[in-house]
């Protein structure tokens, strides 16, 4: 399945894996939010955790954008982003699981893409003892932890 991708932590423009994964590589970057998510920070890069359909409404979702490779380059990107993620299909102890989820563009249309989500293991793990990035925006909250020099 042919699907762009939704990104929310260091692939977003300027954060530290867009240059390396993304550029070049995209035929179209557009703002836009994964409703029933919630962002947590890991160890220099975030988690977008699902939540339940019961709780899904209570937050503002993960900010991002979705990104939509050229044709030619679709392959190899969505290699990279797996190693990257260090996703490895069935695997239940991958930190990642790539997905296919919707995302509300600025304008409200609704686009299937690839969602990396954390994992099984690191979802409960968060859940359990996490501490949500209030507004589910990657970019804010690394500035407010890490405030330019």
């Amino acid at each position: 399945m042919t699907l762009p991708f939704f990104v929310y932590g260091t692939l977003l423009p300027g954060g530290a894996h867009h240059d390396r994964h993304l550029r070049g590589r995209t035929r179209h970057e557009e703002p836009a939010v994964f409703p029933g998510a919630v962002l947590y920070p890991g160890p220099g890069y975030p988690y977008a955790v699902e939540e339940p359909p019961a709780a899904s409404g209570a937050g503002p979702g993960v900010r991002g954008g979705i990104v939509t490779p050229h044709p030619g380059a679709y392959a190899e990107l969505l290699a990279g982003l797996d190693e990257l993620e260090e996703y490895v299909p069935g695997d239940p102890n991958s930190p990642y699981v790539r997905v296919a989820r919707a995302a509300v563009l600025g304008d409200g249309t609704r686009v299937r893409a690839w969602v990396y989500v954390a994992g099984p293991a690191v979802a409960a793990r968060l859940r359990a003892h996490g501490r949500p990035i209030t507004g589910g925006d990657w970019r804010a909250y690394a500035r407010a932890v890490r405030p330019p020099r």
